[in-house]
């Protein structure tokens, strides 16, 4: 859990889980002692820290988490589970498999990941493949184009409020936060829209392959859920003139339908200004 990272979610109703966890999400769901939206990042973000901080560290929970992201819509609710020993589990995978081992043993010690990576194999032997099935996906420093697909620029719900990068930093229901949320059937739609689009007039380029990826990672939920895009962290690197003037899943919208309609200049304006804004983000990780 990275404090300047943007979260991809997936909330599925009540009803699409098994018939055992139901009771489970809907028990949790009641309890005053789970963690609130208001402190729910910052609460991921404090348990991987005391991980990562331990003697030796450990980058992967030994037990998956009980919590989960809470929403109700005229009485029915929607649950994304944090899932962060599976998560964590894959991050850890990626980063092994593409950092150097000298460097991998300095950041972890070769026991424990090796210990980590036995634990995951044997846990992907015992359950079939539904069960790697993430409902949350973690960008840090930006936001990939690929993830404003999904939704319209009518969706967006920002509030803003104090913010200085380095403290406190949390995705809160009052607080500061940039958030768009749409049903799943209009995610698809938009999903296979683009992609349409983008084949037939740039045939297989990269950007297609993040659009399809997004498009079959929904496919993989049930089609009554709800799909959110959260800014989290990123709106603590970010003034109040610059979340007014993001207005990036328009812009993305405009640029495909530009695309469409053979207005390139406009296309190829739009996409710049999402692009640019993004690149500028980024830098900001290896900023002094």
């Amino acid at each position: 859990m990275l404090p300047y990272a943007a979260y991809l979610r997936v909330y599925e109703p009540l009803t699409a889980f098994a018939e055992s966890e139901r009771k489970v999400w809907a028990d949790y769901a009641d309890s005053r002692d789970r963690p609130r939206r208001a402190n729910a990042l910052n609460a991921e973000h404090g348990e991987s820290v005391m991980r990562l901080l331990g003697m030796p560290p450990q980058p992967v929970p030994a037990q998956e988490s009980p919590n989960a992201y809470l929403r109700r819509v005229e009485d029915r609710l929607y649950v994304c589970p944090w899932q962060s020993r599976l998560r964590s589990w894959l991050a850890f995978s990626r980063l092994r498999g593409t950092t150097p081992a000298k460097l991998m043993d300095r950041l972890v010690p070769k026991g424990v990941a090796e210990q980590i990576a036995d634990d995951f194999d044997r846990f992907k032997r015992q359950v079939d493949s539904s069960a790697l099935r993430t409902h949350i996906r973690t960008t840090a420093w930006h936001v990939p184009p690929s993830w404003f697909v999904p939704f319209d620029g009518n969706e967006r719900w920002l509030v803003l409020g104090s913010s200085t990068p380095g403290q406190d930093v949390k995705t809160t229901a009052t607080g500061r936060n940039l958030i768009y949320v749409t049903s799943m059937a209009q995610a698809r739609r938009r999903a296979a829209r683009a992609l349409n689009v983008l084949r037939r007039h740039l045939g297989e380029v990269s950007v297609n392959f993040d659009v399809e990826d997004i498009a079959r990672w929904l496919e993989e939920f049930h089609p009554h859920s709800l799909v959110e895009l959260d800014y989290g962290g990123l709106v603590h690197l970010m003034n109040d003139d610059a979340l007014q003037a993001d207005q990036s899943v328009a812009e993305l919208a405009a640029a495909l339908t530009g695309l469409d309609t053979g207005q390139e200049e406009l296309a190829y304006a739009m996409y710049q200004r999402v692009i640019l804004r993004w690149k500028s983000m980024q830098q900001l990780e290896s900023a002094n």
